[in-house]
């Protein structure tokens, strides 16, 4: 017996913080997301007898609210309307749960281990579960490279909304929680827009403006859709599409990424302290991990049919490329009804865990992965490119600056003044270059750290830039475009921003010339200022 065997999370929960930020540093020193430390110390804490709460599923539930409301801060309602999107997703998934569905009956049918007690309709629900990617894994990942504004960030992002989706119509279907017959009523949310647009121009850029946020996510979408008998999740993600126009929305969802991260460590260890796996379990899960490369392949074969680039198809078949906890809900559900033995709902917490794991250290390395396979890779896509994916082309530019944010666009301003025409900025969110060439300037779509960019502007190095600005907000982002400058052989000068000293000197340390914290730098740059003003005022 374990002496944690009578405990709950609750009665050691220092002590399960303290192994989560450890594991969680272990797993960050080794290149891993922290994220895979925190799901390794809900197992552990599961082998040692703690058991489950329901604050710590409070705790995760509110991390993923706010995790979908910030998504809807940075969405379109246009990037749901893309073919690739709603398409692609639905293409997919039923293409999954047919595939899925028939193995996992033929499993039966050879009566394999707990298998052999599935019909078939279990076995397609069973698949349906499957089918699923995971919106918090997705998401986190793409944050942590800085690539959530990006097309394939964009694309995978729309694709997971769209399974939110199908699984509010499963919900709605498989519980019996018809929506309320007032539910319509919460259409009316689009018309109290310029209310909550009027309440956060007020509420200036203190602590009422995560507050603000927490009060949208969670008192007005989550609370309103789930007295609606509607996913909770589902309303925080609309009411946050409802407000990406506002101006502000950038500066709500940075208010709440702390918090967001924080309370999403919850929803991590729920998962590894789901229940009690026996070997079985864990061998069944791990045979479900083979059925993971085919969604991979998938994806990247119909996103290439939708005309988007080989890069673009891998990086968000690659983001997509695990189980989901909408495929926990599933399966729970169907346990509750007795369409599934208790057993699956076990092996799926595990299944979701082990993909996340493993689909951590291939995301890392996701850029390197298409740099090397990217010739074979490139004969997928179609003859024609999707508009958003089109190739850039900087032949006769002085200075390229990528990360056309407020730093970004102040480094333009001034580069133009000094080379003219010859200056070109770069982004990777479609709507920052539409506003920038808007206001006039030469803006173009792309991504510091496309491989196939670089190699075109390295085979023309008569053409090629004297000078690239890395100005983006993520420094991993910066790093790897970095790397990827000097691996393919870009000679150039390479300027990088950074937020902090450390992550200055590892930008030198991965080929920059010159590297800026921009803090520093900005408080070196006010005083001199002030100097210079004081020492021109009369009389100095």
């Amino acid at each position: 017996m374990s002496v944690f065997e009578s405990f709950s999370i609750d009665n050691i929960f220092p002590y399960a913080l303290a192994l989560a930020f450890l594991l969680g540093f272990a797993a960050r020193s080794t290149g891993l997301p922290p994220m895979v430390g925190f799901l390794i110390a809900g197992f552990l804490l599961n082998a040692l007898g703690v058991q489950g709460s329901e604050t710590i599923d409070k705790v995760g539930d509110f991390g993923v609210t706010l995790l979908l409301f910030t998504i809807g801060l940075k969405l379109k309602v246009r990037d749901l309307l893309r073919a690739e999107v709603w398409a692609g997703a639905s293409v997919h998934a039923g293409i999954s749960v047919v595939v899925f569905g028939l193995v996992f009956y033929g499993l039966a049918i050879v009566g394999l281990s707990l298998f052999a007690g599935l019909d078939l309709p279990a076995a397609v629900l069973l698949g349906f579960a499957g089918s699923f990617s995971s919106t918090v894994f997705a998401v986190k990942i793409l944050e942590e490279k800085g690539e959530s504004g990006s097309l394939h960030g964009r694309t995978a992002i729309g694709i997971l909304i769209m399974q939110d989706i199908f699984a509010v119509l499963f919900l709605t279907f498989s519980t019996g929680k018809i929506p309320a017959p007032w539910a319509p009523v919460l259409l009316g949310l689009y018309f109290a827009r310029p209310i909550l647009g009027y309440l956060l121009n007020r509420v200036g850029h203190g602590e009422l403006v995560p507050l603000f946020g927490l009060f949208a996510a969670v008192g007005l979408g989550a609370e309103l859709f789930d007295l609606a008998n509607l996913k909770p999740d589902l309303g925080a993600l609309l009411l946050g599409m409802l407000m990406a126009a506002h101006p502000r929305a950038s500066e709500v969802a940075n208010a709440l990424f702390g918090l967001k991260e924080l309370l999403l460590i919850g929803f991590f260890l729920s998962i590894g302290l789901a229940g009690t796996p026996t070997l079985e379990h864990v061998m069944i899960a791990i045979l479900l991990m083979l059925l993971i490369p085919f969604k991979t392949v998938l994806f990247f074969w119909l996103l290439t049919r939708f005309r988007l680039r080989a890069r673009s198809s891998l990086l968000a078949a690659l983001s997509l490329s695990n189980y989901s906890e909408f495929g926990l809900i599933v399966a729970a559900i169907s346990v509750a009804n007795g369409w599934l033995s208790p057993d699956w709902l076990l092996i799926m917490a595990l299944a979701v865990s082990i993909s996340f794991v493993l689909a951590a250290p291939l995301n890392a390395a996701s850029h390197r992965i298409y740099s090397r396979w990217s010739p074979n890779l490139a004969k997928f896509e179609t003859r024609e490119r999707h508009p958003e994916d089109q190739p850039v082309d900087v032949a006769g530019m002085q200075t390229v600056i990528f990360g056309m944010g407020r730093i970004g666009t102040g480094a333009y301003d001034f580069a133009r003044k000094y080379h003219g025409n010859e200056v070109v900025g770069i982004d990777s969110d479609m709507a920052v270059v539409e506003a920038h060439l808007s206001a006039g300037r030469n803006v173009l779509h792309g991504d510091a750290t496309d491989a196939d960019f670089w190699r075109r502007v390295v085979t023309q190095p008569e053409d090629a830039p004297r000078y690239a600005l890395l100005t983006m907000s993520e420094h991993s982002a910066n790093r790897h475009a970095v790397e990827q400058m000097r691996s393919i052989g870009f000679r150039g000068f390479i300027a990088a921003l950074a937020k902090h000293a450390d992550e200055a000197a590892d930008l030198e340390t991965a080929g920059a010339d010159l590297a800026i914290d921009i803090y520093a730098e900005a408080g070196a740059g006010f005083a001199a200022e002030i100097s210079r003003r004081l020492e021109s005022a009369p009389g100095s």
